[in-house]
């Protein structure tokens, strides 16, 4: 087994060890405004004095309606860009790498902050909620339905990621870390229980694949080449007919040639009828066959649930 604690370069970057903070929802933005704060600053900050290799943000939304909550963070705009700076600048001087996953939620956005004895569940348009999007009209259950996104409104999640990512860049971030995984809006579209479109972006593996490599695409286009880009994926959905090991095989193929140079392999979130066998290292054998794929890096993620980032 590797020495956790040797360095790991990937692309332009090396990092200091292979223990790394994977990105956690922290729904603390009160403002509502998506603009990370003191709080930010001084979480992730601690996250790197700690000595991790990297330490990933929170699912950082690319546009208003990608939040999961309204105390999400965001880069959709300057002043975001501006107070990620200000992290990532001190990241750097305590001498660690930080990385920003980017993310919308798609058909699991507008609900409430998932904090210690607070309410839980979908938030109403009436209570500052808004309208979510999906591949389909078809909700996660407990959550709206939300509305279907036409071609072009596709073409604008392209674009909001790629200037997402332009912000990222701008802002000094090490790494970009896609969201694909934990039933979020990339993940709606790869997985058949919550696309059911006709079209080009539904029906085939191709089709379904086709958002997330565009989304890869128009990151790796304005990322810096010295950058990694990863993504996450979650492996399989733990639910008959829905996305599985063998797709997300297919999925990391297409993905390196993209340009990803790490995949952080998780699993389920897109359906409540999953059934999980937990136990030890339950989802290091999905990232042992992802791994297989020549010169893919691959990491297994611990744990998942609704709002784990």
């Amino acid at each position: 087994m590797t020495d956790p604690f040797d360095p790991l370069t990937l692309r332009g970057l090396t990092l200091n060890n292979r223990l790394w903070v994977p990105a956690m929802c922290m729904y603390s933005v009160d403002a509502g405004d998506g603009v990370p704060t003191d709080f930010h600053l001084a979480h992730y900050s601690a996250r790197v004095a700690g000595g991790f290799g990297l330490v990933i943000t929170e699912a950082t939304a690319i546009h208003p309606a990608g939040r999961i909550s309204p105390a999400d963070t965001g880069l959709w705009s300057d002043a975001q860009a501006a107070a990620w700076a200000r992290i990532v600048d001190q990241a750097h001087r305590l001498g660690g790498a930080i990385g920003v996953q980017l993310a919308h939620a798609g058909r699991k956005a507008s609900t409430r902050p998932m904090r210690p004895g607070g309410p839980d569940g979908a938030l109403p348009v009436a209570d500052g909620g808004w309208e979510t999007l999906g591949p389909s009209a078809s909700a996660f259950p407990g959550l709206a339905v939300p509305h279907e996104l036409t071609r072009d409104e596709i073409a604008g999640i392209v674009r909001d990621f790629a200037d997402a990512a332009t912000r990222a860049a701008a802002s000094g971030f090490d790494v970009i870390e896609l969201h694909a995984a934990h039933g979020y809006l990339l993940h709606q579209f790869l997985s058949p229980l919550a696309n059911t479109r006709t079209d080009a972006y539904g029906g085939s593996l191709e089709n379904r694949l086709r958002l997330t490599l565009e989304v890869t695409d128009a990151v790796r286009a304005v990322w810096p080449d010295g950058r990694p880009l990863f993504v996450r994926i979650s492996a399989t959905d733990w639910v008959e007919g829905g996305w599985d090991v063998a797709q997300s095989v297919e999925f990391g193929r297409a993905a390196k040639a993209a340009g990803c140079a790490f995949m952080h392999v998780s699993s389920g979130g897109v359906s409540p009828l999953q059934k999980i066998p937990l136990g030890p290292y339950y989802k290091a054998p999905f990232a042992q066959i992802v791994g297989a794929l020549d010169g893919t890096r691959t990491a297994a993620r611990s744990a998942c649930a609704k709002g784990s980032g």
